[in-house]
């Protein structure tokens, strides 16, 4: 059976794995994994200034094309350099697989130069991480990795590769299918569920739709903006929610949290809100929608008058 090293095992899976972009910064630990890239044609390696910059650039073309982002770095500096990337994608749930370099398997773990245990340090901020310790089981693990991260919540994954697991040669084979014992996600909808959800909606006297980031990275916005007005029910989102309906459509309330808007937290804390005129409104009715969007507006002047009182004089007087 022809045998191929780890390095060229590693260009094989991400060609089998359609990747298009790598964005990679070499280092003594990858430097033989770049030296594979540069022969192929067909993957564009981007090379950052910076690793941090690589993975937030990794993360930005997860989100606009729906793809997974993949990163290529160094071991020691370069991998703690990817952390707050790391961190950013677990919690706005965007597909990443990091592939960081690794000293040599006898030198882990005996303070070698640049080795640090980065699959320990970002144990909690990713969805998985492993060091391939066997190279017999490289294939495997980077099919793994693949799946798990735009499976279920996509979330990051990082492969730390000890620079001799890389060298050694090893089958040629690149697994077909995943079967990982404990990780089933979900791929079809419940059905008892969405008729409970239904049910749910026909009962509410004052519903209201809170979009989160899932409809945007399902690609579902055309298909929720379609129920929105079916139900002309209306909507508030999350910072990760926003776009899922358009900010200028009639039944878009705003974003909630700090930085979102007044009347879309007051909309799903079900407050009672006073205009001037002493008409009382119960937020989050159909009705009320426009209204809504109205008290944001005159919370703006509230803001206002409270903070800066001659401004707000001025404006009224002329």
């Amino acid at each position: 059976m022809r045998q191929i090293s780890g390095n060229k095992l590693f260009v094989k899976a991400l060609k089998e794995e359609d990747v298009e972009v790598l964005f990679g910064y070499p280092g003594a630990c990858t430097i033989d994994i770049s030296d594979e890239l540069y022969k192929q044609s067909g993957i564009d390696v981007i090379l950052p200034r910076h690793e941090q910059a690589l993975v937030h650039e990794a993360d930005a073309y997860a989100r606009t094309t729906g793809k997974v982002g993949v990163c290529l770095v160094t071991s020691g500096p370069g991998a703690t350099n990817l952390v707050t990337g790391l961190a950013t994608a677990n919690y706005d749930s965007v597909p990443l697989v990091c592939f960081t370099g690794q000293v040599a398997r006898h030198l882990i773990g005996n303070d070698a130069f640049q080795e640090v245990d980065i699959v320990g340090i970002t144990r909690s901020i990713t969805k998985y991480g492993v060091t391939v310790t066997k190279r017999e089981d490289l294939g495997r693990i980077i099919k793994e990795a693949f799946y798990i991260a735009r499976t279920g919540r996509p979330g990051p994954v990082l492969i730390d590769l000890p620079k001799d697991v890389m060298a050694e040669l090893g089958s040629a084979q690149y697994p077909k299918e995943v079967n990982i014992r404990g990780y089933k996600p979900n791929t079809s909808v419940h059905i008892g569920q969405l008729k409970r959800a239904i049910k749910m909606l026909h009962k509410a006297k004052r519903p209201l739709f809170l979009a989160g980031g899932g409809v945007n990275i399902t690609r579902a916005s055309a298909l929720f903006t379609e129920v929105v007005e079916k139900t002309q029910v209306p909507v508030v989102t999350t910072i990760m929610g926003r776009g899922a309906i358009a900010t200028n459509h009639p039944l878009f309330i705003g974003n909630l949290g700090m930085h979102g808007a007044y009347a879309a937290n007051m909309a799903v804390s079900g407050w009672i809100c006073c205009f001037p005129s002493g008409r009382a409104l119960m937020t989050g009715s159909r009705e009320n929608c426009m209204n809504l969007r109205l008290m944001h507006k005159l919370s703006i002047l509230i803001s206002i008058r409270h903070r800066f009182p001659e401004i707000f004089m001025w404006i009224f007087q002329s």
